[in-house]
């Protein structure tokens, strides 16, 4: 298993290097968004310093994002709300604010790795299994159709658990491995109110000791990629529910 480090910091990047190494992965360092996006495919992990000197972190995020499903882990000494939600809004799978400790750093890797579904576009893994049948409607109308192992729909919007594309009214939409993971989870059960803790350990991972906070934000994201936060129901205090919004059936 390689791991590219992309960190201008040569005292951050060697203590990478000496963390990785000593836990048994491969890994490549480079100083450069330039440099990273020339690699770009011949590693399984990516550990991308936001501060670069030639090309913006998040800039580069979205260009590997856009090219590949190769799990991106963002480490940045900008802690604030807002660059987490841009981080993962351009397609990182995990955020790590700077310092952090290496046993942390470590058990981050695993998981994202762990969770890493396939991703058919670019063919870094096999196709994702399909999910069950599903059983509750979200509304009159919206209760997901399925022929054999096809798409999964709810109104106007389909998801595809075997190409992992996302469309709203033929019109496909862009999200991240984890807000896939997130909104499938959602549409096997649309209607249904999921807890908290049971998406967390679903989507992420029953060991997951992160905030759960991260959870809103790909919520937050994702509903505005679908064009209707209504699509996603807050329950306070219990979850989350998939929910067809009233506009999506004129």
């Amino acid at each position: 298993m390689n791991v590219l480090i992309v960190e201008d910091d040569d005292g951050v990047a060697e203590a990478l290097e000496r963390t990785l190494v000593a836990h048994g992965y491969g890994t490549h360092r480079v100083g450069t968004g330039a440099e990273a996006l020339d690699r770009l495919g011949e590693e399984q992990l990516v550990l991308l310093d936001l501060g670069l000197p030639d090309l913006d972190g998040f800039e580069v995020c979205r260009r590997m994002r856009k090219a590949s499903c190769v799990p991106v882990i963002a480490l940045s000494g900008r802690s604030r709300e807002l660059d987490r939600v841009l981080a993962l809004h351009l397609g990182a799978d995990d955020f790590v604010a700077k310092p952090f400790s290496r046993y942390e750093l470590v058990a981050r890797i695993e998981a994202v790795l762990r969770r890493a579904a396939g991703c058919v576009r670019h063919g870094t893994a096999p196709a994702a299994e399909p999910a069950p049948d599903a059983v509750s409607p979200a509304g009159p109308g919206a209760g997901p159709r399925r022929a054999g192992s096809g798409p999964l729909e709810a109104g106007p919007l389909r998801v595809d658990p075997r190409t992992r594309k996302v469309f709203v009214r033929d019109r496909e939409v862009r999200i991240t491995r984890k807000e896939f993971d997130l909104l499938l989870l959602l549409m096997q059960e649309p209607g249904t109110v999921m807890e908290r803790q049971e998406i967390m350990s679903r989507v992420w991972d029953e060991n997951w000791f992160g905030s759960s906070r991260t959870l809103d934000v790909h919520v937050r994201s994702l509903r505005g990629k679908l064009g209707d936060r209504q699509w996603i129901e807050t329950i306070r205090g219990v979850g989350y529910r998939l929910a067809v919004p009233a506009a999506a059936h004129a």
